[in-house]
């Protein structure tokens, strides 16, 4: 009985589930009966492709006071491949591509000298990007790995290196052994009489992060200081190499023929702290009395450094600011991956042999971070009363204000063009002294040749010549005499007054000189010349222009 009841029972629930399926079937009759028990209705989606349309008539997103970076060179493993510059974004190139000479090559390039000036067998290495050296690992996501130094993250550094003041009683031995017991390497030291310590260049052997290094060192006895190595760059922005022309029109906007007429810059002396000079260009010749190599390299002639001197003495083809000013020329710049660069030791050994050997005023066309011991050496040679000239930068409107040039004691110089317009890149700032041309300066090139050039370094030239012209007349102008009279008599562009983009205007040589030596010449009588005013040939040059005995020696000269 009890069986019969239970077989009853299973053919109910059977036949119950075959019924539950022929309806299932029926109301879904597309879909299998295995997925009857999971049904869900999917849109349909008509994606189309997503391609932007673009609208010829509307132009890039471009800021134009955002300043790119130009890369030129000459490719070294194929001296016959010429390198093309191109030219910053939002800076209106109006040259053709720059081109380099393969003499230009430097038999140690930057990569391979630590920024001592030595010359190391293998490339020094920069995990910044601002060598050519060993790369540091990149993170899994394409960052800085967590191993990489401070420094290193900083490009306006020489990657673990450091500059410190150390006791004038300590030997070398004593300074190497120092150093090994923080794990340092020993570079070398120099004694610096332009701010009367001992400075030493130490260099970090491992992988610690550099601001618990540059700590436990300054507390070490015999340390009085330490700061990180700075990188400094050459302030010049498009370079093309021409045969040459004589239409400068730099010349009738500073004044100079008229300034010429009373003086030329006999008997002055400026170092020019740049890369190196071809003083055998035809344009230089006799004009270089005396030479310094701070990074103590073989490296050839340069073209910023010779368009640099052709600035302020050009006398053949071209004429300078000063063409019978005497040039002390001191390479402390070398070929680096972005142009020619410096750092905070090799400077200030440049300031210290300009200071010592009889510059009346120093030339310095580059650009960098504040640096203390540059700080304190410029102020020191302030102290000396030699006037400083120096480029404002070319990091456009957006930089902070760039050193030395932001330095009360240096005089900083914009850059404007042949309209008077301000260079798109020239730094601004409360410092800018006065302005001075800049853009498509025609100046001299190594191995004869010519370029055609832009910067706030050619405009800092062309003042320090016009300074050297002040000086002829008047030798007993004083830095700040220089400054005011500069000042004074700079023709007003742009708004009003003074701004933050000319300074007090253009430089007026004319004016300038003639206020230097009042009343000979009164100031009021330096009228604007008429805008058709021909340039008159230039005058001769002496054969010599030998230096007067260095002031001073220095105890370290090699």
């Amino acid at each position: 009985m009890l069986h019969d009841h239970a077989n009853w029972l299973m053919k109910a629930w059977r036949a119950a589930l075959a019924v539950s399926a022929i309806a299932l079937s029926c109301a879904y009759p597309d879909i299998p009966a295995v997925q009857a028990q999971s049904v869900m209705r999917t849109p349909n989606l008509n994606i189309q492709p997503r391609i932007p349309t673009i609208n010829p008539t509307v132009t890039p997103r471009i800021d134009p006071n955002v300043a790119g970076r130009t890369v030129t060179g000459v490719d070294r493993g194929r001296p016959d491949v010429t390198m093309r510059a191109t030219p910053r974004i939002g800076v209106t190139s109006t040259l053709p591509n720059a081109r380099y000479s393969p003499n230009l090559s430097s038999a140690c390039s930057y990569a391979y000298r630590a920024s001592s000036g030595e010359c190391q067998g293998k490339p020094v290495s920069s995990a910044d990007g601002g060598g050519a050296g060993k790369s540091t690992k990149n993170g899994k996501n394409g960052g800085a790995s967590r191993n990489t130094p401070l420094a290193a993250l900083n490009p306006s550094t020489i990657p673990g290196e450091f500059v410190a003041e150390i006791d004038g009683s300590l030997s070398d031995v004593q300074a190497d052994a120092l150093a090994r017991r923080y794990g340092l390497v020993h570079v070398e030291s120099q004694n610096f009489p332009l701010i009367g310590a001992i400075i030493g260049l130490f260099r970090i052997t491992d992988r610690r992060p550099v601001e618990t290094v540059r700590r436990a060192f300054a507390g070490a006895a015999g340390v009085r200081s330490v700061q990180l190595n700075f990188r400094f760059l050459l302030q010049d922005r498009k370079t093309v190499l021409t045969e040459g022309d004589p239409a400068q029109y730099a010349l009738a906007k500073l004044r100079l023929p008229q300034a010429h007429a009373l003086a030329s810059g006999a008997n002055v002396t400026i170092a020019v702290i740049d890369s190196g000079i071809d003083e055998r260009h035809p344009e230089l010749l006799n004009a270089v009395a005396d030479n310094f190599d701070a990074l103590g390299s073989k490296e050839g002639p340069h073209v910023h450094g010779t368009g640099i001197a052709g600035a302020i003495v050009s006398h053949a083809r071209l004429m300078g600011s000063a063409p019978q000013a005497r040039i002390l020329g001191i390479r402390a710049f070398g070929v680096a991956q972005n142009g020619a660069e410096s750092t905070t030791f090799v400077i200030l050994k440049a300031l210290n042999y300009a200071a010592l050997h009889g510059a009346q005023i120093i030339n310095m066309s580059f650009a960098g971070p504040k640096d203390p011991l540059i700080e304190r050496g410029i102020n020191a040679t302030a102290a000396r009363d030699i006037v400083m000239v120096a480029a404002s930068g070319n990091a456009g409107p957006k930089s902070p204000p760039l050193f030395p040039a932001a330095n009360s004691n240096v005089i900083a110089v914009s850059a404007t063009d042949a309209h008077d317009k301000l260079f798109a890149a020239s730094n601004r700032g409360s410092h800018i002294a006065v302005a001075a041309p800049g853009v498509d300066i025609f100046l001299p090139a190594p191995d004869e040749k010519y370029q055609m050039s832009s910067g706030t370094s050619f405009s800092a030239a062309y003042v320090s010549g016009l300074v050297a012209l002040m000086l002829e007349r008047n030798p007993a102008l004083k830095p700040g005499e220089v400054r005011a009279i500069l000042i004074k008599t700079a023709r007003d562009l742009g708004s009003p007054g003074r701004d933050d983009q000319f300074g007090a205007g253009e430089a007026d040589a004319f004016a300038a000189v003639s206020a230097a030596s009042a009343p000979a010449v009164p100031v009021a009588s330096a009228s604007p010349p008429p805008a058709t005013e021909k340039v008159p040939d230039r005058q001769e040059i002496p054969a010599t222009r030998a230096l007067d005995q260095p002031a001073a020696a220095m105890a370290s000269d090699k």
